[in-house]
């Protein structure tokens, strides 16, 4: 896909995922939004995964470490062809397992994740068994910001300083806000940029709600010897004007009102982009 087909991909993205957390009744929507560009980017255009090389061993993994914003993710698992899209209308009912988290009894799930802080280290440990095992795939992560406060991402970012996976890139979706406001007033974890380097790792700093920018981050050669982090400035809620930049939509479901107006919004997008 082209940047074009990406950023439309995108849209169609998020009012799946807008529809499947107002016909569930949960979900992290703000989260979800923000960090749609980023998951398009990797699932249609870098991530050298498919459904049916999903457990090849020389496969590309991809962590969400950031495991509350599940709902975007299913829905691109689903419309890339991991399992059916009709399974999603199970989405947090008794027994399904979609569910609020990301469970690897779903195909396309390399890991259980949720608890914040484990993402990073996990995504160490597999790109270090890559080296040891002389093998060429790529390990990607996705965090949050809010997630840095948490003392095991900073040393498992030594740890891949230590060991320069270069076979290792991170993504922080910097979207400034967490669920009790925002991050830097919950607990401060600026300067990221300067803190990752002092760990030995290469960070390019992008909008990370630019597809341009993003399809550019993930196709610099990796510095050798050094993990790369892209921190990726994002807009909490993005692509929804009444959500975007508003801490209460973390974790939000919309009134029947706000579900429409969203979706004519989304609808109007994607006719423009015919």
């Amino acid at each position: 896909m082209d940047v074009e087909q990406l950023e439309k991909k995108a849209i169609e993205m998020r009012k799946a995922t807008w529809e499947m957390i107002y016909r569930a009744k949960t979900g992290h929507t703000g989260s979800d939004l923000s960090c749609t560009d980023i998951l398009v980017a990797l699932y249609y255009k870098v991530l050298n995964q498919t459904p049916e090389t999903f457990k090849n061993e020389d496969r590309d993994r991809y962590i969400q470490s950031k495991g509350h914003a599940v709902e975007i993710l299913l829905n691109i698992l689903a419309d890339r062809g991991y399992f059916p899209k009709e399974d999603l209308l199970t989405y947090s009912q008794f027994k399904s397992p979609y569910i609020g988290h990301p469970n690897n009894h779903i195909k396309g799930i390399e890991m259980n994740t949720g608890s914040l802080g484990h993402g990073l280290a996990l995504s160490v440990g597999i790109a270090k068994a890559a080296k040891m095992d002389d093998k060429d795939y790529h390990t990607y992560v996705l965090m949050g910001d809010g997630e840095q406060a948490e003392g095991s991402v900073w040393e498992a970012a030594m740890a891949a300083g230590s060991f320069k996976l270069d076979n290792l890139t991170a993504i922080i979706d910097h979207n400034g806000l967490q669920i009790t406001g925002k991050t830097k007033d919950v607990m401060n974890s600026e300067p990221l940029k300067a803190k990752y380097e002092a760990f030995g790792w290469n960070v390019v700093e992008i909008d990370g709600n630019n597809m341009s920018q993003l399809v550019d981050a993930f196709d610099l050669k990796p510095v050798q010897n050094k993990p790369t982090l892209i921190l990726a400035d994002t807009v909490k809620g993005c692509g929804v004007s009444f959500a975007e930049n508003k801490a209460e939509w973390h974790h939000k479901v919309p009134t029947e009102e706000q579900y429409k107006e969203a979706l004519d919004a989304f609808d109007k997008e994607l006719e423009e982009r015919k």
